[in-house]
């Protein structure tokens, strides 16, 4: 399985409409993505570091798990467009992205 993980430093004063990113984004994501593959998508909210004393270092990660990672290349390939063009109506933030073989134990 692959794992495509998407993080939202916390950086400064930058925005997140975490609403809008919950009920409008992630929802349009998985309808334009599970053609593709898309097996689900976890978002993580960051809380704290290490301790509660210490701010997260990521605002918000998105976990997206694909079955393969051709699906996922074609499903960027074909929406990954509009997907990102969504970007701006949530967040400032400039994203990251890692893709991962994922293993479950």
């Amino acid at each position: 399985m692959i794992c495509v993980s998407v993080f939202y430093p916390a950086a400064g004063e930058s925005r997140f409409d975490l609403s809008y990113y919950l009920q409008k984004h992630c929802p349009m994501v998985v309808d334009k993505l599970r053609p593709f593959g898309l097996q689900r998508l976890d978002v993580d909210q960051g809380l704290s570091g290490f301790s509660p004393a210490i701010p997260p270092n990521y605002l918000v990660i998105a976990r997206l798990y694909f079955d393969t990672l051709e699906n996922f290349q074609a499903g960027m390939a074909t929406v990954g467009e509009q997907v990102l063009a969504d970007v701006p109506n949530y967040t400032d933030i400039p994203l990251e992205m890692q893709v991962s073989k994922t293993q479950s134990f």
